[in-house]
């Protein structure tokens, strides 16, 4: 029997790292790979040749896009008619941070995605798959430290200058893609909890982010509702384009992680993409979400998103960088909340890893209170801004078969106005050190 949540963690991986084999393979025209009961698991990274057949693939949540270069490493194998397969990673994170508000914490944030996929009839694809993270567990107290951040309960009072845990069930969803001609793509997705069409890929499967164990501050203005209840989504893609349209539950999981929240569908979002070439991915979004908050039942707010993703191969590696805008709005008074980020991180020598990311976010007056039950009839409103600069660097180390394991570390700086300086100190800074579990 395991002996805590972080050693079952770890032998999870090395599991099944020890149970793998690598064998070679070669992707056909459309992405797929030949593998035969004979060869049952091998690592992959996906080029479909293009958009319709990347989206396909459905390599990471939801039915988000990232430019179709990008390499999506899983473990692969397969049973009768199913192709299965298994994405996954985490990190173990030591973390500290200076100032009045620093705090420093050991803990993981993780997850694993296993996903089946088949042929029905001549044009159609059927793909179950689901999300789980143990960071109900490995994340203690319902949250782990980042001055400045803001968003969703713990114990009844808002997380300020921490990040809640993800869900135990991240998501569970069936998609179905079916062929109306050969450049033409109807899909169908269908989850109790999934990703509707809201937003860029979620920070935890994009590539730009893969090796910053950190949530962005922009997370609950740009791609917070990676994790709802209820969502129906149904989208058409002719060539380089795809239209969108999502209705979903709008409350924001509850501070209960291992449970399944659920609700009637109140809440829309419609998403345009286009993947002009390999390296490039767009997309425009827009939602209006019903009572996201939960301590705030009666306040609604539209959400906006653009982003701009660019992926270039390199010998030995890629490119990943992003540049994203979300903004929030509230239908009540009119109060606006932006929040801007690039992020980019450079894979070289196939064993090295550099990224930086780089924000600036409007915050709200929540900050000035902290982690308090709220008064009577409080208001939450944004009336500041801060920044955040991010860099980092990591290395595998080794070569065990099917599992990479890189040890890294980060250092991220912050600049603020002169109103917060009082609380927060004049140059907080914030450090953390890992090692990084990935499935490959």
């Amino acid at each position: 029997m395991c002996k805590s949540a972080l050693f079952c963690l770890v032998a999870i991986f090395v599991v099944g790292a020890a149970n793998a084999q690598t064998v070679p393979g070669s992707a056909d025209g459309h992405g797929s790979m030949d593998v035969t009961p004979d060869h049952p698991s091998i690592q992959m990274q996906m080029q479909p040749e293009g958009f319709v057949e990347f989206i396909k693939l459905h390599a990471t949540s939801g039915t988000d896009a990232q430019p179709n270069s990008t390499p999506a490493e899983m473990l692969m194998g397969r049973k009768g008619n199913w192709m299965l397969m298994f994405h996954g990673e985490a990190f173990l994170n030591q973390l500290q941070q200076t100032g009045p508000r620093g705090a420093d914490k050991f803990f993981s944030t993780n997850w694993f995605m296993p996903m089946a996929q088949r042929k029905i009839g001549a044009r159609g694809t059927l793909t179950l798959r689901t999300m789980l993270s143990l960071e109900p567990a490995t994340v203690t107290r319902e949250r782990y430290p980042e001055l400045f951040q803001q968003g969703e309960t713990a114990f009844g009072r808002p997380i300020v200058d921490g990040q809640h845990p993800h869900d135990f069930l991240m998501e569970l969803a069936g998609m179905y893609d079916y062929h109306l001609s050969e450049n033409t793509l109807l899909s169908f997705y269908a989850a109790p909890v999934g990703d509707p069409a809201l937003g860029p890929p979620a920070y935890p499967h994009r590539a730009s982010a893969s090796e910053d164990p950190m949530a962005p501050l922009g997370h609950h203005l740009q791609d917070s509702s990676h994790i709802a209840d209820d969502v129906i989504t149904v989208g058409i893609s002719h060539g380089v384009f795809r239209v969108e349209a999502s209705g979903f539950h709008g409350r924001e999981p509850d501070e209960h992680r291992w449970n399944i929240d659920a609700g009637k569908i109140d809440s829309w979002a419609a998403r345009m993409t286009a993947n002009p070439g390999q390296n490039w991915s767009l997309q425009y979004s827009i939602g209006k979400i019903t009572s996201p908050e939960g301590l705030f039942p009666n306040e609604d707010l539209r959400r906006m998103t653009a982003s701009l993703i660019y992926n270039l191969p390199i010998h030995k590696g890629n490119w990943a960088s992003m540049a994203l805008w979300g903004r929030n709005e509230s239908p009540q008074d009119g109060n606006v909340g932006n929040g801007y980020l690039l992020e980019s991180t450079l894979r070289f020598l196939d064993k090295n890893n550099v990224w930086t990311r780089v924000e600036t976010v409007d915050r709200t007056n929540q900050l000035l209170s902290g982690e308090t039950f709220l008064p009577p009839n409080f208001t939450e409103r944004y009336f500041t801004r801060v920044q955040a600069y991010t860099a980092g660097y990591d290395r595998n180390l080794g070569d065990v078969p099917h599992l990479s394991v890189a040890l890294g570390a980060q250092l991220t700086c912050y600049g603020l106005p002169p109103l917060l300086q009082p609380i927060y100190g004049s140059h907080p800074i914030g450090f953390v050190a890992f090692l990084r579990l990935r499935a490959k």
